[in-house]
């Protein structure tokens, strides 16, 4: 089953930044074509120390204070829990957008 991301996007973010979306899906390349890969699991704290280090730290550059990271990490999860499924395309967006980094996901 094909995921539908500019879908997910538009009900969390509707006037979307399409190229900063392309940066996340090309940057996340093959790990979308599985349906496990392409989501995040907040109940995972692996998985959120992920999203914090390869995603927060490593590609946006966001900081080193991991308390104020993983922060917007569990802002990010609040915002998105009525999604049974959180896309991970959707998440590293709103993770993009909160600490400014759209446009450089954009060239």
């Amino acid at each position: 089953m094909a995921i539908d991301h500019n879908a997910d996007m538009k009900r969390h973010v509707p006037a979307a930044n399409e190229k900063a979306v392309a940066g996340i899906i090309k940057h996340l390349g093959i790990a979308l074509k599985s349906n496990d890969a392409s989501m995040v699991s907040c109940s995972s704290k692996d998985e959120l120390e992920r999203v914090r280090e390869s995603w927060l730290k490593k590609k946006l550059t966001a900081g080193t204070d991991d308390k104020a990271l993983d922060a917007a990490i569990k802002e990010v999860c609040e915002k998105m829990k009525a999604d049974k499924s959180k896309s991970r395309v959707v998440f590293y967006y709103l993770l993009a957008e909160k600490f400014g980094k759209l446009d450089m996901l954009a060239k």
